[in-house]
């Protein structure tokens, strides 16, 4: 089985955004700048930049053969498919394992989201084409954390022969070293200016 991956599209295309104009301002800092001014925007930089990369680009929600691997801004989290006790969406999807509890960064059920939902499943309801109708109940007022919450379901159910590992909450060496790059840039453009 190939691992499908859930994440935030908007939060995602935003990340990678900033990461070229990120590369963009380092190339020039690098060309046109002079210490320590470009040293200081250069640890400015790099601080949203590492805040850009932990809580945009690394959340994640990824489905693999095994069980559950959730990638949160500073942890990563492995359930294994035997392991999931309960799924349920508050406004993050949790996901229960024994004692251990995982709230995903996402993909988040916000109120709006809610409301636009509920909006879209009473405008279908009310349709004369019977198809929409369907859709509408099918669907109800359902958001994008939701359906991933029914997937977890679901594969939590039918794939516990295959589950694999054992559940487990680490910190997260990527999200880590980021931050402490960030916290050193920091430390230097203060010793320097």
């Amino acid at each position: 089985m190939k691992p499908r991956v859930y994440r935030s599209k908007a939060a995602w295309l935003f990340g990678w955004a900033w990461m070229l104009f990120a590369a963009w301002n380092v190339w020039d800092l690098t060309a046109h700048g002079s210490i320590p001014s470009a040293l200081i925007a250069g640890a400015v930089l790099g601080v949203i930049t590492a805040l850009v990369f932990v809580m945009a680009l690394r959340p994640a929600v990824v489905l693999e053969e095994g069980g559950v691997r959730v990638r949160n801004v500073l942890k990563n989290a492995y359930v294994p498919w035997g392991g999931v006790d309960d799924v349920s969406v508050t406004n993050a999807i949790v996901i229960e394992s024994g004692d251990t509890t995982v709230r995903c960064w996402t993909p988040q059920a916000t109120a709006r989201e809610r409301v636009k939902a509920a909006g879209r499943a009473a405008k279908a309801a009310r349709s004369s084409n019977r198809a929409e109708r369907a859709a509408a109940e099918a669907v109800g007022a359902r958001t994008h954390a939701d359906w991933v919450a029914d997937q977890l379901t679901e594969m939590s159910r039918s794939r516990r022969e295959s589950s694999s590992g054992e559940t487990r909450v680490t910190w997260s060496p990527s999200a880590l070293a980021a931050v402490a790059a960030a916290v050193a840039l920091v430390v230097t453009a203060f010793v320097v200016s």
